[in-house]
């Protein structure tokens, strides 16, 4: 039997109000959480990025899909082994060594596109962007974990997932923008240009906060005989040793992944299956205003989902919803699919289409901190990152595989029959999740 051992990090008293004034009154907490933010700015740009890029350079929706698919498919196969480096050797010691491989790649890519190299050496390039890219979210929820462990109320952490889910919508809503302005206006390969230096810039401030930095797990042999554990009993209380119950976790001999743990697996079918519908949505929206000959908004017209998920993440975080997490999801999961169909029935009106969006974006972020929170409360502490990674790799190649089957129908069909995909996809996820949901409870049991 083993005893992991933490040292304590520096907690506050959180007053009475808010939940949202109570975590950030967490010391460091609004320093991570902003250059967390800032770091996570090339996750909303490399896609679509690639996606305008490839375009504009070889007018093939295909390759362009195709080459974003395998960007984002790279990213999702790094995702967990850089989780379980963070979990072993710290957030800092492993981040500094991706965070410089990640800009150099994003500042390669771009040069290389901008003398217009061969298409395979992009290819390359491309596996590259998504090979040196991490779930900084997951860095950045685990840290709040971590600081919010002895504050008295489990709700706060409820608060600060929706919060960066909330901070998600933010650089998805900045992300496009940005990314759809700078091709257009500027240089097609401009946007990998901007968003390494947010990498860079956002990525340093973060690591450089040593203070709220979860610690390295250290594994201490446990005398397990009925006097070794008489023994232990006081400083597993916390009474005589000084640390934090939650800060010393049994560890499970069992347990060798996240993914052992009852319902992991088929949250993370239905998150890739979910996940499906966005980037459909975005390559058919980028196809459907080129046509209409207003490719230069559609920046603007994918934020409009972004920025109703923004508001849809705050209102989640500040009210105490009842039930389990798996009921909500399925909730809010029905309501996004009724959003899709709306979208789909709009047809080529971009106004209606962008109100259609802000509404149904309502429900989005509450999905995405509903499954944080449900992994939250399945793995045990030194699995987390690792698990809140695995959703970030579903998520990846979720749109990895939207990606390509959109970009094929386009080519075939048009962005109509595009635009039929993302509601196809959300609903199917619906049995998915209650699948997940009785999975979770059998194994349970």
């Amino acid at each position: 039997m083993h005893v992991i051992r933490k040292t304590t990090a520096p907690t506050a008293q959180a007053p009475h109000g808010s939940p949202y004034a109570r975590v950030f009154s967490i010391p460091g907490a609004k320093a991570f959480c902003a250059s967390g933010a800032l770091a996570r700015l090339p996750m909303s740009m490399t896609s679509l990025g690639i996606v305008l890029a490839l375009n504009n350079l070889y007018d093939n929706w295909t390759v362009a899909g195709t080459m974003s698919a395998v960007c984002v498919l790279a990213m999702a196969i790094a995702t967990p082994v850089y989780a379980r480096l963070f979990d072993r050797y710290g957030q800092s010691r492993v981040g500094w060594i991706a965070l410089a491989a990640e800009v150099v790649v994003l500042v390669a890519f771009a040069l290389a596109a901008l003398v217009r190299v061969p298409l395979p050496f992009l290819f390359v390039l491309a596996v590259g962007i998504g090979a040196t890219q991490f779930a900084f979210g997951a860095l950045v929820r685990t840290r709040w974990s971590w600081v919010l462990r002895g504050q008295g109320d489990s709700n706060l952490l409820n608060t600060a997932y929706a919060f960066e889910s909330a901070v998600d919508e933010v650089v998805f809503i900045l992300g496009p923008i940005i990314t759809a302005w700078l091709a257009t206006s500027i240089h097609p390969v401009a946007p990998f240009i901007v968003a390494a230096a947010a990498a860079g810039i956002g990525g340093t401030a973060y690591f450089l906060q040593k203070r709220t930095e979860p610690p390295v797990a250290v594994l201490t042999p446990v005398d397990t005989t009925a006097r070794g554990a008489a023994a232990d009993a006081p400083a597993a209380s916390g009474a005589s040793s000084g640390v934090a119950p939650q800060a010393r976790l049994r560890a499970d001999p069992a347990k060798h992944s996240a993914l052992q743990f009852p319902g992991m697996l088929m949250l993370m079918v239905t998150w890739v299956v979910f996940n499906m519908c966005f980037s459909m949505f975005d390559v058919s929206m980028t196809s459907l205003t080129k046509a209409l000959g207003r490719a230069n908004i559609v920046g603007v017209q994918l934020a409009m989902f972004a920025f109703g998920s923004c508001i849809g993440a705050l209102v989640f975080g500040s009210i105490r919803l009842r039930g389990s997490h798996w009921k909500h999801m399925l909730v809010f999961m029905a309501y996004l699919t009724l959003g899709f169909v709306g979208i789909h029935l709009a047809g080529e009106n971009l106004v209606l289409i962008g109100v259609i969006e802000f509404v149904s974006g309502l429900g989005v972020a509450p999905i995405y901190a509903t499954g944080n929170l449900i992994v939250k409360q399945t793995v045990s502490a030194n699995f987390l990152t690792e698990g809140l990674s695995w959703l970030s790799t579903s998520v990846n190649v979720g749109q990895s595989i939207g990606s390509t089957v959109v970009g094929v129908v386009l080519d075939h069909a048009g962005p109509s029959a595009g635009l039929a995909l993302p509601m196809v996809a959300c609903a199917v996820s619906i049995p998915l999740i209650a699948l997940s949901a009785l999975s979770a409870r059998r194994v349970s049991r």
